[in-house]
């Protein structure tokens, strides 16, 4: 969809507010453990100030109660962060929602818009208080794009101009043009534990894609609907006439794991075996795809033009059920080297591209993964369609 951007504005002492995704990890002291989407807002949030705005940026972070601050879900650590990237010192505004102070060129942290109440119910009045405070609202966090909050979605309605800032129009244009205007062939790697979860997108990409790849505990159920023997695999019994069906309709579009990796327990150390996928014993689970099946999905996606890859090949956070997702990583980085256009959709795919520090080696890794889920699956995100068209 087209929708105005903050980069075709003039931002000249004007007040802006922008909604960023800030919604990183952080162990127990408090520390950062994964600024990706912090680096991902600063370009954006740096725009901005060089267009001279006065700037108000806000977030969420974690789960807090509505209307209690509690240190844990502060938004300081981030403040410091985003700080260092810009180069400068970040004011946190604590008690923001009836007034902020802020001068052109400068910029202030808004602390976590979760604290504020009403903000997950998308209350009127909030939304309207946001707006209050604003010339030009910035929807900037693809992230939660798919939920319908005060921040994210009610204030575009109350302010005069609402936009797509530069990390929103990144998601879209990539996703979007995954889906619309793909070069072939057109490959999607999909993967997770559910083919309940992954209904929609397989509906929606297999009448646009050349192969779709399956991995992930969900190649069971497909399996299970073949006929075959899963040992002690998840295999959702009450979606196998789903499962034969898509396997119909699919034709050979539809690849599917030509072995798997079992083990007895997923704990790390557990005894393992690789089989054939008509070898599964009774007693024994699939954890991962086999390496056959590796180097199959491999040729595939390397001479693919387009790659679009959501969802693990196995339990990639248990060593050793982590090698099929990571050689996908490297198999789409490979990919992307060759001229490939390769889309990672965030959540599991995105920590796993960044846990073989292969972010880079992508044409572009999504920061959303409910979102970007969504948006694939054709369904129209609230916190974009609130902005203000092209």
């Amino acid at each position: 969809m087209k929708v105005l951007r903050m980069a075709d504005l003039g931002l000249a002492g004007k007040r802006v507010f922008i909604r960023a995704d800030l919604n990183v990890p952080q162990d127990d002291d408090g520390r950062i453990t994964d600024d990706t989407r912090i680096r991902a807002s600063a370009p954006g949030i740096r725009m901005a100030l060089d267009k001279g705005a006065a700037v108000m940026v806000t977030s969420h972070l974690g789960r807090p109660k509505e209307g209690q601050f509690s240190a844990a879900d502060s938004l300081a650590p981030v403040g410091e962060r985003l700080g260092e990237l810009l180069g400068r010192r970040i004011r946190l505004v604590r008690d923001w929602v009836d007034g902020v102070e802020v001068s052109p060129g400068e910029v202030v942290l808004l602390e976590n818009c979760r604290f504020n109440v009403g903000e997950k119910k998308n209350d009127e009045g909030l939304s309207r208080k946001m707006a209050a405070l604003c010339d030009v609202y910035v929807n900037d966090a693809f992230g939660t794009a798919h939920r319908a909050h005060a921040s994210t979605e009610g204030v575009a309605h109350h302010v005069k101009t609402a936009v797509a800032g530069l990390l929103m129009e990144k998601e879209l244009r990539y996703l979007g043009e995954a889906l619309d205007r793909p070069r072939r062939p057109f490959v999607a790697v999909l993967g997770g534990a559910k083919i309940s979860g992954k209904i929609d997108l397989i509906e929606t990409l297999l009448p646009k894609v050349d192969d779709v790849l399956i991995g992930g505990a969900m190649a069971c159920t497909f399996f299970r609907a073949m006929g075959l023997e899963t040992g002690t695999s998840l295999v959702e019994v009450e979606r196998l006439d789903l499962a034969k069906a898509l396997i119909a309709k699919a034709g050979r579009k539809l690849v599917l794991p030509s072995g798997a990796v079992l083990g007895q327990k997923l704990e790390p150390g557990t005894p393992t075996q690789t089989v054939h996928r008509d070898r599964i014993p009774a007693g024994w689970a699939m954890y991962d795809i086999d390496p056959l099946t590796e180097q199959d999905y491999a040729a595939i996606i390397e001479s693919a033009g387009t790659v679009l890859w959501n969802g693990p090949m196995g339990v990639f956070e248990t060593p050793p059920f982590n090698h099929g997702t990571l050689a996908v990583a490297h198999s789409l980085a490979r990919a992307t080297g060759r001229g490939a256009v390769t889309v990672v959709g965030g959540g599991d795919s995105a920590a796993a591209v960044a846990a073989a520090g292969l972010s880079e080696k992508m044409t572009h890794v999504s920061t959303g993964g409910g979102a970007s889920l969504e948006f694939l699956e054709g369904k129209a995100l609230p916190g974009v369609a609130a902005l203000d068209d092209a």
